[in-house]
């Protein structure tokens, strides 16, 4: 198993951004939902129309899932740039409730995991990333920024499921240098 690094410079996640929505609007929105949810590929994969709106059809605030690796029930809230990231895809589009959110163009099928991986890997590449990326690249990127805004360890490695906070730090991609960082930037 190859793996892959968390987007670590905000500038690269705008300019992938940038990119999506002016090629796919579908994929801004997969890559937005992704980053601000940290869900596994198949979790985002899996999201129905129903899941991010009401009856209204206005964007709900929590979605609201069983994961697939887990079995455990997942209940969290949308952010803003999610829920716009939505509303936009959802107004070019014509949809029924049950229909994945991540259509593929073939039908009413969900996107596949190879499609989205494509999708992430190309942005990743045309804006100069050169470490592996990957569909799980958009869960380890919500950790990493969560910790480096100041999310506590504690309550990430609860939101990952992972045994021990060396293993969520391991996995958000901490690095030598990001501890170096600490003592160089700190300067009391």
């Amino acid at each position: 198993m190859e793996y892959v690094q968390p987007i670590r410079d905000r500038k690269q996640i705008i300019a992938i951004k940038k990119i999506l929505k002016a090629t796919n609007i579908r994929d801004y929105c997969l890559f937005n939902v992704g980053i601000n949810s940290g869900l596994r590929i198949s979790d985002l994969l899996q999201l129905r129309i129903v899941d991010v709106i009401d009856g209204k059809r206005n964007i709900k605030d929590r979605i609201s899932i069983r994961e697939l690796k887990t079995g455990k029930s997942k209940d969290f809230p949308i952010g803003d740039t999610s829920k716009k990231a939505i509303k936009d895809y959802l107004m070019t589009r014509n949809y029924e409730e049950n229909e994945p959110l991540f259509r593929s163009r073939k039908g009413k099928e969900s996107l596949k995991r190879q499609q989205a991986y494509r999708i992430i890997n190309e942005a990743a590449r045309a804006v100069g990333i050169k470490e592996r990326i990957g569909t799980h690249t958009l869960r380890k990127t919500f950790g990493y920024h969560a910790y480096q805004s100041g999310v506590d360890l504690s309550i990430l490695q609860k939101l990952f499921n992972h045994s021990a906070p060396s293993v969520t730090l391991a996995y958000i991609g901490m690095t030598q240098d990001d501890l170096d960082n600490v003592y160089l930037n700190l300067n009391l």
